[in-house]
């Protein structure tokens, strides 16, 4: 399957400025650890997605399941083991595609300035230096609601939440097309959550953005996404618009994070869908035959544990990798 499967549901949405085609991002293991040798970790295994201008695709997911790999395979972090990575909306990666790491703290160099992390890649690329440099990033500063006083200080001089608008502002400097969020708020005080995902979402009405927002938390998810990408094992089971996927989740594994989301009232707490193992999702040294939640699927046959089922589109605009729904 070539592209994104789920094109006919991006109604209203800009061009794709990204297309994944059966990308795939495999670490070999050195000799000798863990005791295997030749092993390989297949973090990612074969995924097909498109990104459209404008739009906040979230991609969701338990930890280890290859979200964050795909997020940095994207912007050039992570090298590439097989498909292709299209970039037909963007004119310059470097310049045009940014991250927002998790962690502020540990995403800027607490050796420079803010004016100094935020001015660099402006310095980098040409676009301003001098006089010109200090206004830009003033108006960088307040883009994300800080004085223009803060770019003289150092990143532990400030809070987590202000650490991670001077780490959206250092993203926007060079006024990039698409910006990979990877959990930029699962490090925040619940607090500062909410003021910082309405930064990113004013943000992307004022400049266009495109957001790839990588999360755990299907409570923001709901918030803030247009589309939602379920991932398990390296691999998309289910591809559908926001409202639809939370209305109605198709895929077992899907449902199973739904599932999973706590209530405000426990009597109202959702009944879990029932799985045929407990245990651990099975690790991306040693992924099972066929469909890589077959283990642990209620619904899982025969066919599911030989054959792996295609992401494959429905004419309700959702896409969908299982043999039985």
């Amino acid at each position: 399957m070539t592209g994104d499967p789920s094109a006919a549901s991006r109604a209203g949405i800009g061009d794709d400025l990204v297309v994944l085609d059966g990308l795939r991002v495999h670490f070999p293991l050195r000799r000798g650890w863990f005791g295997r040798r030749g092993a390989v970790v297949k973090a990612v295994d074969g995924v097909d997605l498109a990104i459209a201008g404008g739009e906040t695709l979230a991609l969701v997911g338990e930890s280890g399941c290859g979200k964050s790999t795909t997020g940095y395979a994207i912007c050039g972090l992570a090298p590439i083991s097989g498909g292709a990575i299209r970039y037909p909306g963007i004119g310059a990666r470097q310049r045009e595609i940014q991250i927002v790491f998790q962690d502020p703290f540990g995403s800027l160099d607490p050796k420079m300035t803010v004016g100094e992390s935020i001015g660099e890649p402006l310095r980098v690329h040409g676009v301003a230096r001098g006089a010109a440099l200090k206004a830009r990033v003033a108006a960088l500063l307040a883009e994300v609601g800080l004085p223009a006083t803060a770019a003289r200080r150092h990143p532990h001089e400030f809070s987590g939440g202000q650490r991670q608008r001077i780490a959206i502002a250092r993203a926007l400097a060079l006024r990039p097309k698409l910006v990979i969020c990877d959990e930029p708020v699962s490090a925040l005080d619940v607090s500062v959550r909410s003021q910082v995902l309405n930064l990113l979402m004013e943000l992307q009405e004022r400049l266009g953005l495109a957001y790839l927002f990588i999360s755990h938390d299907l409570s923001v998810v709901r918030h803030v996404s247009d589309r939602v990408a379920v991932m398990y094992l390296g691999r998309i089971v289910e591809l559908a618009p926001t409202d639809r996927i939370f209305a109605a989740p198709a895929h077992p594994y899907a449902e199973l994070l739904l599932a999973a989301i706590p209530l405000p009232d426990p009597p109202r707490q959702r009944a879990r869908p029932p799985l045929a193992s407990t245990g651990d999702p099975p690790s991306p040294l040693a992924p099972p035959p066929g469909c890589g939640f077959a283990p642990r699927c209620p619904l899982a046959t025969a066919l599911c544990h030989a054959t792996a089922p295609p992401l494959t589109s429905r004419p309700d605009g959702r896409a969908l990798a299982c043999h039985h729904r």
